[in-house]
């Protein structure tokens, strides 16, 4: 069984890097029975997780910043389906419900865990995907929309990963008749003829397969026409983000089989850019039972999802998912509301590494989300990776011994060896206390 930590969803006292001779005790978290996120207080059980660090960042909508990347980057592909409807005002707090069961997430998903998601408590959880508001945009009586917003993940600490990020979902559903089915031919025949005039390879694979196959619901020829769709509307979109920035070369795209709990067929769709092959999206057939739930009979469409940051990475160079939080002028003086242009590193600090060894807890153990929320709750952005470098069980006590190697590096200015101490001396006093290990 997985270690299930206290409930840590309290003000905590951040490091002031000013009160350098500040007690580690002090810094520890208070005990509380309720979280207070975005102005309301609910109350906490067993489940809660949510830190004040991720607590911190609900309010912040990086998306809507005007001038910041992820902005630039929502308003291009809006551009693009200019005739859908364009949303973002929903809460980030949804029930697992919303967020797994209206989707068909089957019962032992990974996804439900308390070590992947974030909750407020049992009941109430910050939305792990956009798809979270899938069944609510479908029953207000949406055809065609584009969905961004903020999204939670516990996961790892690296370059590449942050536990929010920014997600836009974008769906169309047709009537299932031949009325509905002549639009979809319509609009294939006009997304074909714009693609062969335009300077992309296409590396396609069947439509429906044995091992992709349409629902048992669904008409195959119309699952055909309607996943056909999909792809053109998508090479199209590809186009308009990576076309411009092939030169004279073809843009290169290629379709995966993928499986997804609310699509299917589902499909990924990588892009080679800069000499490698990425991956930029996941997309599918909606699930009929997600339009049942939305109470949208007879119709059949599809839908896909993409991360602002990781596009945003690739075609404006920035090295760090980090940066996107930063408020560093020299950061966001760099980009212009509409433009896409090459981001130039203004320094790189240097890094102090800390290592940390402890047994881990009996019997649960610790996961490794659990330790690297610890990590980001007390030092916040300052750690750019954690990296477990050990691990072993002593084989006449059955304890597991862990090491970790926390690399810090701030990526606005030098931290001294003693600020780093100090981080590093509050995050082994919030390992003793939260998860009663013990250090070696």
């Amino acid at each position: 069984m997985l270690f299930r930590p206290r409930p840590v969803a309290r003000v905590l006292r951040r490091i002031s890097i000013t009160s350098r001779r500040q007690s580690t005790d002090a810094l520890l978290p208070s005990r509380s029975n309720y979280a207070e996120v975005l102005g309301s207080r609910y109350p906490t059980d067993s489940a809660t997780n949510i830190t004040p660090a991720i607590i911190s960042k609900l309010p912040l909508r990086l998306h809507t910043k005007p001038d910041h990347p992820l902005n630039t980057l929502r308003t291009k592909i809006e551009s693009h389906y200019a005739d859908f409807a364009h949303l973002s005002s929903f809460s980030p707090l949804v029930t697992p419900f919303k967020n797994f069961d209206e989707l068909a997430f089957p019962a032992d998903h990974p996804g439900r865990s308390v070590t992947d998601s974030y909750y407020v408590n049992r009941d109430l959880m910050l939305r792990t995907h956009t798809s979270a508001h899938e069944v609510e945009v479908f029953g207000q009586g949406e055809t065609k929309w584009l969905l961004t917003a903020d999204v939670y993940r516990r996961d790892e600490i690296d370059g590449s990963h942050y536990p929010v990020f920014h997600q836009m979902e974008g769906a169309r559903i047709f009537d299932a008749s031949p009325t509905g089915m002549k639009e979809v031919e319509d609009d294939n025949e006009r997304l074909s003829y714009h693609l062969a005039q335009s300077n992309i390879i296409i590396e396609d694979i069947p439509h429906i397969s044995p091992t992709n196959p349409s629902q048992a619901t669904h008409d195959p020829r119309h699952s055909e026409l309607v996943a056909k769709n999909l792809k053109l509307s998508l090479n199209s979109l590809m186009l308009t983000l990576f076309g411009g920035a092939t030169r004279d070369e073809p843009l290169r795209v290629r379709w995966i089989e993928a499986y997804f709990p609310f699509t299917s067929p589902s499909f990924e769709v990588e892009v080679f850019f800069r000499g490698k092959w990425l991956e930029i999206l996941g997309s599918g057939v909606v699930r009929q039972s997600t339009l049942d739930t939305a109470k949208v009979p007879n119709k059949i469409g599809w839908a896909f999802g993409l991360g602002l940051e990781r596009i945003a990475m690739i075609l404006f160079s920035i090295p760090d998912i980090r940066l996107f939080w930063s408020e560093d002028q020299r950061f966001l003086s760099q980009f212009t509301h509409g433009q896409i242009n090459t981001f130039k590193p203004y320094s790189r600090y240097p890094s102090c590494f800390k290592d940390v060894s402890f047994w881990a807890p009996q019997p649960e153990g610790l996961h490794e989300n659990d330790f690297c929320d610890l990590v980001r709750d007390v030092a916040s952005d300052l750690v750019e990776d954690v990296k477990k470098i050990d691990s072993f069980v002593h084989p006449k006590t059955n304890r597991t011994s862990l090491c970790y190697r926390i690399n810090y590096r701030s990526m606005d200015r030098s931290l001294s060896n003693e600020e780093v101490n100090e981080i590093q001396a509050v995050v082994v006093a919030r390992l003793k206390d939260q998860f009663g290990v013990e250090i070696r």
